[in-house]
């Protein structure tokens, strides 16, 4: 491993204002590169691609890059990229043309464990076609997604499994291999949103047994900016189009135009920046991207492993789940103490911090509300062990 968080944080202008980013599963702060690359974009003549003049030609070369760009980062063809303004965007996107088949009996299979991103969608699908919808349950103790329930919940009427790749709220990993069997067995497709596990794992979409993977640049630093990904780049010509462009082809089948060509070419600078996180990466883009993030999978392991053994050792603090497979994001509760005053104690020492009152998804499982809500806080890129000690010596002070 080759992970220099010092040159990281170097990356990052935004890190110069003082305050501890903890507060990654809202999105990472932006690194120059990429801040250059949409700057760079919007000064330069760019015109709407299908024209022989060069700020045309930019154009379509700013498209085709950000699509080699999210191919490269989850293993798929250019062809099978769909570029839009978010993953909700996309995934409400994808929902309204994949459900437009379904009739009453049909089913979808949704977890508690996701981003209301890849829920929601899916609800109004089944209250417009008919269709019926199950929910996958959490285990309240560890907060995993229990595998075993599929093979009960999964039947030869469901249509989709809606799945997240990895929680941003508690951090679980679900086993993403052994549902898509399930999935492959009854035939059924397997949407996965793959936003907050990006920043963090080497992903694989043949790996993941998904069929489309759902992205969000901002999750890594990137722009604001999201993407679908279709294993099959020929199932896109399947659904049906919402372009306004009736000769649309491909993934611009599902693509509204134009582009925000700058925020296209901040999502390139955007990869190229996860793929040189490990500074001895070496081979093409994709071979870098493996081995940088699996670098900063075992980075951020040992710095997440601290910061847990580190609250679990305070005696008015609740790590809230223990998934053994998961990413860099954890929730907590202090006794006694509300969540919204937990952060605004957090934020008076200069460390940033969300607070969850626990009305809605997992939380709402797990009871949280009743509690005070809780604190959630992800690590990124750029934190280091000071950090992490900083926020352990805030919560500390509210014992």
């Amino acid at each position: 491993m080759a992970f220099d968080v010092a040159r990281v944080r170097g990356l990052f202008p935004a890190l110069g204002d003082g305050w501890v980013h903890l507060d990654a599963p809202a999105g990472m702060q932006v690194p120059e590169q990429v801040a250059t690359a949409v700057s760079t974009a919007l000064r330069a003549p760019v015109s709407g691609p299908g024209g022989i003049f060069p700020a045309s030609q930019r154009a379509q070369g700013i498209v085709d890059a950000a699509r080699r760009a999210v191919a490269d980062l989850v293993g798929a063809d250019p062809a099978g990229v769909v570029l839009g303004p978010s993953s909700a965007v996309m995934l409400q996107r994808l929902a309204d043309a994949m459900t437009d088949d379904w009739f009453m009996g049909d089913e979808v299979l949704v977890s508690r464990l996701d981003h209301p991103a890849n829920i929601a969608p899916w609800l109004r699908a089944t209250q417009r076609t008919g269709s019926a919808v199950k929910w996958a349950e959490v285990d309240i103790e560890t907060c995993e997604l229990p595998s075993w329930q599929y093979d009960e919940l999964v039947t030869d009427r469901t249509k989709l499994i809606a799945i997240t790749a990895a929680s941003g709220v508690v951090g679980t990993r679900p086993d993403l291999g052994k549902i898509s069997a399930v999935a492959r067995a009854h035939g059924a497709l397997m949407v996965v949103d793959a936003s907050s596990a990006a920043p963090f794992v080497p992903l694989d979409i043949v790996g993941m047994g998904a069929d489309v993977v759902a992205l969000s640049a901002g999750q890594w630093g990137g722009p604001p900016v999201g993407a679908l990904v279709f294993r099959d780049p020929a199932m896109l010509e399947r659904l049906p189009s919402c372009s306004v462009d009736p000769t649309a082809r491909g993934p611009e089948r599902l693509e509204l135009g134009p582009h925000a060509y700058p925020m296209l070419a901040g999502l390139v600078a955007s990869v190229e920046y996860l793929a040189d996180l490990d500074d001895a990466a070496t081979g093409t883009r994709r071979e870098r991207l493996l081995t940088s993030l699996g670098s900063v999978k075992a980075y951020q392991a040992g710095l997440l492993a601290n910061l847990i053994n580190e609250l679990r050792s305070l005696r008015h603090v609740m790590v809230i789940g223990d998934a053994m497979r998961r990413v860099p994001a954890l929730a907590f509760t202090i006794a006694g103490v509300k969540a919204e005053d937990g952060v605004e104690h957090l934020a008076s020492r200069g460390v940033c911090a969300f607070a969850d009152p626990g009305r809605y998804g997992v939380f709402s499982v797990l009871g949280v509300g009743e509690v005070g809500g809780a604190i959630r806080v992800g690590l990124a890129h750029y934190t280091n062990a000071v950090e992490v000690d900083d926020l352990v010596r805030a919560v500390a002070e509210l014992g």
